[in-house]
């Protein structure tokens, strides 16, 4: 692709570097070394049995120009597993933030770096003959794939990456009904205020996570509920179930209804 072979675009170096997080409302960043970030690095992830891949941005509107959670309800905003893990350390907010501020002011530039990320990570799929997994919403709830073929003129849903393995989890239903049927894994992420997406989701087919206090129940409204916290891939999930998380770090404390209390 034509597009691919040019280089990153430095004109948005002249902007100053921030080192602190109360630079967030600044319009500046920095050039980005790697979007994606390997999936050993998280708790969770590094219990995938494929070799993952994440992308990391900075959730809801945390850079108040950007909201990268437009669904998010209230809930889930304040149990948000953001500050989770290494997340709580100042440098990886800093880098998610930075991120997001790329991706905002520089969306072309943003996703041609992305695709040659990924293109990079399915030659090494080829080579080895493996599967590799990709997130590209470990915090934020955006269509990355409609943009990545809008800005690269890449679809990576083609047949001829197939030994990419794409994931989510989404809170937006209209990117359910876009991606049911299609090799694009989405599981929906219920709330304290979407039950009626949640019995569409589920009427198409697509699995549905649910955070519960304490330890998971067998069923939830009629439907088996699987554990999915012992992997964070739910490629190979059976279809028409309840994807059952424990709450977790500030979701234990939620109130909103977001997290499930069936004492």
């Amino acid at each position: 692709m034509k597009q691919l072979n040019r280089q990153i675009d430095s004109s948005f170096t002249k902007f100053q570097p921030f080192t602190t997080l109360a630079d967030v409302g600044r319009k500046n960043y920095k050039p980005v070394f790697n979007l994606l970030s390997k999936g050993s690095t998280n708790a969770k992830t590094s219990k995938n049995e494929l070799t993952t891949f994440i992308l990391y941005l900075a959730p809801a509107n945390t850079v108040p120009e950007f909201n990268l959670c437009p669904f998010a309800s209230n809930g889930c905003i304040s149990s948000c597993l953001n500050t989770a893990g290494r997340g709580a350390f100042s440098n990886v907010q800093l880098a998610r933030i930075n991120k997001t501020k790329f991706w905002g002011y520089d969306r072309a530039n943003f996703y041609i770096q992305l695709a040659q990320e990924l293109l990079k990570i399915h030659d090494k799929a080829v080579k080895y003959k493996e599967k590799i997994a990709i997130r590209l919403n470990g915090t934020s709830d955006i269509d990355h794939l409609q943009l990545l073929q809008r800005y690269s003129g890449i679809n990576f849903l083609d047949k001829f990456y197939s030994d990419l393995l794409f994931y989510d989890y989404t809170k937006n239903i209209n990117h359910v009904k876009r991606y049911v049927g299609s090799s694009y894994k989405l599981t929906f992420s219920r709330s304290e205020s979407n039950q009626a997406n949640c019995e569409i989701a589920l009427n198409l087919g697509v699995n549905v996570a649910a955070v519960f206090k304490g330890s998971l129940p067998e069923t939830f409204n009629g439907y088996q509920v699987i554990n999915g916290d012992t992997t964070d891939l739910r490629y190979f999930d059976p279809a028409g179930v309840i994807v059952g998380l424990v709450a977790k770090g500030k979701a234990k404390k939620d109130c909103s209804g977001f997290v499930i209390n069936q004492n």
